[in-house]
């Protein structure tokens, strides 16, 4: 799946205003130390790197309305404008800037739900034998070690910039100068760990000193998904600085016992390794609910409308701004209807299989519902969230969001959006 950027709505429909601003959401994930990497006593080559991947990954997204596709709209005897195009609403909060060089990340993100370690590398039979583990989606094998950044001790892992990229939140995913940056050689930094480095200033050269010591740019800060990991760098700087091989493994297992599996992953890993759960909790707040809808027989001319009337007629009391950030972080409001890599279609992204059982006709239309038609899917999403609990207090929500992905990303990514949402359109 993947995140747009949206453009302004042309049409706002009034909310709740009375609804109460939303409150901060709170992240708990644990973290993992990384073993220490001797250090070079003098400096090395500290030469630039040229790198075979520096070319720019993804593409800026255009900004401005979103248009749903012509032929999905159906006719409306109540209005004259043609419903044919959607305005999408914004994304991110009032006054904030836009992200700098923000494109589209890979179609396929991924979920690190565990890391596991073990000090002096994992073997590639011990990889392979966590692969082929019951409920494991995919493995990320990383390097890494406890270094110095800066005068300061720092965990670092070295990477494949293109591999981890799907392994990285949404937001950073879709960071193009980050990712262009890091195959170049330059330092991407945690956004938590940016301040405690002292690492302020891009294009900055800071001394990262391993086996040798390197002057190495930050190419950006960002959120990394990653507890107690303090900075990426990529393979071939990290071969420079002597990060162990295969030290740890980022670990997808969507669905499975992750206790059950940690137990089993140790067992492959013997007595010196280590494993952590990273699934985050999140809390999150009451969000805003439409109170108005279209009138009879007319449908909506844009996305809020879409999303505002598909949760108060098929879960009502279900907040709009959910609907609203799925629809986002799933197709950019219909920019991109996919097949994913999963094979899920449509503006809501529904896997063949889930939209048999759940996909409704909207809006009074007729014939069999259509996955990539919004005034169908939009509606489906909200009556399959509804069903699965959504109206359930804030732990109900979470768990219908998880069960529409299997993620605990995808959580806090619906909830943080849902949330800039219901504060834009107060």
């Amino acid at each position: 799946m993947a995140t747009a950027v949206a453009g302004t709505a042309v049409a706002v429909v009034a909310v709740d205003s009375a609804a109460p601003k939303p409150g901060p959401r709170t992240q708990h994930a644990a973290s993992l130390a990384l073993p220490r990497v001797r250090q070079s006593s003098g400096r090395g080559q500290g030469e630039t790197l040229t790198s075979t991947d520096q070319h720019p990954i993804g593409s800026a997204s255009a900004s401005g309305p979103v248009p749903l596709h012509a032929q999905s709209a159906p006719a409306s005897p109540a209005t004259s404008a043609a419903p044919g195009k959607l305005a999408a609403p914004a994304a991110g909060k009032p006054g904030q800037s836009a992200p700098r060089a923000t494109g589209t990340p890979p179609r396929q993100l991924i979920v690190p739900d565990l890391i596991a370690a073990v000090p002096t590398g994992i073997s590639q039979a011990q990889l392979a034998a966590i692969a082929k583990l019951s409920g494991v989606r995919a493995v990320l094998p990383v390097s890494g070690g406890e270094i110095t950044v800066n005068g300061k001790q720092a965990n670092v892992i070295g990477v494949a910039p293109q591999a981890f990229r799907s392994w990285t939140p949404p937001q950073t995913a879709a960071d193009v100068s980050a990712w262009t940056g890091l195959g170049a050689g330059d330092l991407l930094a945690s956004r938590a760990s940016a301040s405690k480095l002292g690492l302020g200033k891009t294009g900055h050269a800071y001394q990262v000193t391993g086996a040798t010591v390197q002057d190495t740019p930050l190419g950006a800060a960002a959120d990394l998904g990653l507890p107690g990991v303090d900075a990426v760098v990529n393979a071939q700087r990290s071969g420079q600085l002597g990060l162990i091989k295969n030290v740890a493994v980022l670990i997808n297992a969507p669905g499975d016992d992750l206790a059950t599996l940690m137990s089993r992953i140790r067992k492959v890993l013997g007595p010196d390794g280590v494993v952590r759960n990273l699934v985050t909790v999140v809390v999150e707040s009451k969000l805003p609910v439409a109170n108005v809808s279209i009138p009879a027989g007319e449908v909506p001319s844009n996305w809020m409308q879409l999303y505002q009337d598909s949760a108060q007629r098929y879960c009502s009391g279900l907040s709009w701004t959910v609907l609203a950030a799925i629809g986002e972080i799933e197709s950019g409001d219909g920019a991109n209807d996919g097949p994913s890599t999963a094979g899920a279609l449509g503006p809501m992204q529904f896997i063949p299989s889930t939209w048999a059982s759940w996909g409704i006709d909207g809006f009074g239309q007729s014939g069999k519902p259509d996955i990539n038609n919004p005034y169908d899917a939009v509606p489906s999403a909200a009556r399959m969230l509804c069903a699965d609990g959504a109206l359930d207090g804030a732990s109900g929500l979470s768990q219908a969001i998880f069960d529409y992905n299997h993620a605990s990303w995808y959580v806090s990514e619906v909830l943080e959006l849902a949330s800039e949402y219901g504060q834009a359109y107060r």
